[in-house]
Parts: C-alpha cells; structure tokens; sequence
C-alpha cells in the first residue's frame, strides 16, 4: 500500500501519459473483420447461438447482484459500507452487467456496427460506475458520487462517438479504447491505495477475468479449431461474466478493515 497523496500523483501521471498516447495515435477504424466470429453456427432457430446464449451468465449475475443489493438489511450494510451511498454505484454496475446481456445478444444475432453500438453501451456503464465505487471508497466518497454520472456520460460519449466517426466515414476507436483500458488500469492502480474494507484481492481477480476475456477475443478462431467445440468469443463472454460475479463475490464478502 502506498499513501493516497502518493496514489494520486501516479494516478494523475497514469492519466497523463493515456491521453498524451491517445492523442498521438491515429485514428482507428473499426475493422469489418471484427463481426466475422469463428462459431456462426445456428442451433434451435437462434443465429450464432454459441455468442448469442453466452450472455446469460451477464443476466443472472446482474440480477443476482441488485436483488442482493437490495435485501441487505441495515446490519448487513452497516458492515460492508461505512455509507449506504457507496451502494448506488454497485446498484448501477449491476444494471450494466444486465443490460449488456440483451445488447451484446442482440448484437451477436446479426453482427455490425450500428448493433455493435448496444453491445458496448451497457459495458461502458459497468466499466464506469465500477470506477466511481472505488474512487468513493478509496479516494473520497464525495468525489466518487459526484462523479458517477460524469463518468456515465463520459463512457457513453466514447461509443456515440465512436459510432458517429465510423457513420461519417471516419471511424475512430481511440477514445473508446482509453475509456475501457482507462478502467482496466485504474482498477488495478486502486489497489494501492489505502482500503477501507477487506477485498482488494477480488479486485486483481476481477481484472484477471477482464484479461482473459480480451486474450479470448482476440484468439476467437484460435479456440475454435482447437476441435471446433467452442469459439474463444463465447468464452469471452463467459470470462468477462465471471468479473461481474466476482464483484459481486467481493460484496458478499468484505468487511470493514479496523483503523
């Protein structure tokens, strides 16, 4: 652990140099290639069905996690938040969490850009509010809440404007690429700032399962000839779940750590 004024100067000096590397790339188109997952096999009148019901696992963990959320009784939360504010963030993870079921589904039914839009969305809304929650339990939970609808708005803006670039003729992922490895790094940065409850383990498991779904993106085809059973996408989605459910791991499990 390291002092929170130590943790901002390297937060501030990670954030620094991801803009200044943002703004000296080009622009990045979205390549077409990108929709041509290797399993667009059909099953039970479901196009891409292996994509499509691997994102079940969003819709249960997002509902497991605000019914949880919602039946802690005033104990309960009492001992896995020092303010029952710090849950509205979580309360909004989860709802991205299920929401990216329906958006990433829709979008594996019939893969393209404008589709690709609803897939992303919900995602930026997790990414965001779960940077929200640990800027208010780590660095200031004043902050934290004052922020959380700037951030939303902030990863929503990188898919709109991401999509109105490729409309335009000009498509440009840079800033929805910083927007999601911007979350990815300041999750892992939070680590080292002084906690105020116990699960900052889960908070490297839950970067790991982001890891992993990314390398099982990019190897999709990879995964699928190794026997044509399953795709490296599908297990994407199961990896990228499995994050959501660790949060929600981390909840059910911390405690206040004593000052």
């Amino acid at each position: 652990m390291i002092s929170k004024k130590t943790g901002l100067m390297v937060l501030s000096a990670a954030t620094v140099i991801l803009i200044m590397v943002d703004l000296f790339l080009s622009p990045i188109p979205q390549p077409q290639w990108y929709h041509a997952f290797a399993d667009q096999r059909g099953f039970l009148g479901v196009p891409n069905f292996g994509d499509v019901v691997s994102n079940l696992p969003f819709a249960i963990f997002g509902v497991w996690g605000l019914v949880f959320l919602a039946q802690l009784t005033p104990q309960e939360l009492n001992q896995r938040f020092d303010d029952t504010r710090e849950r509205w963030p979580y309360v909004i993870f989860f709802v991205g969490v299920l929401l990216t079921a329906f958006g990433s589904g829709y979008y594996h039914l019939h893969p393209d850009n404008a589709r690709l839009v609803w897939d992303r969305l919900p995602m930026t809304i997790a990414f965001m509010s779960l940077v929200s929650a640990l800027i208010a339990e780590r660095i200031s939970l004043r902050a934290g809440l004052w922020l959380l609808p700037v951030l939303l708005v902030v990863g929503a803006a990188s898919v709109l404007q991401w999509y109105w670039s490729e409309v335009h003729g000009a498509g440009d992922l840079r800033f929805y690429g910083s927007v999601q490895a911007y979350a990815v790094l300041f999750l892992l940065l939070m680590m080292l700032f002084p906690a105020r409850y116990t699960g900052t383990k889960d908070l490297l498991i839950v970067a790991g399962f982001y890891v992993l779904a990314k390398l099982l993106e990019t190897f999709d085809k990879t995964v699928f000839g190794w026997g044509n059973v399953v795709s490296g996408h599908t297990l994407k989605h199961l990896a990228a779940a499995m994050a959501g459910y660790w949060v929600l791991r981390m909840l059910q499990t911390r405690r206040r750590i004593a000052c």
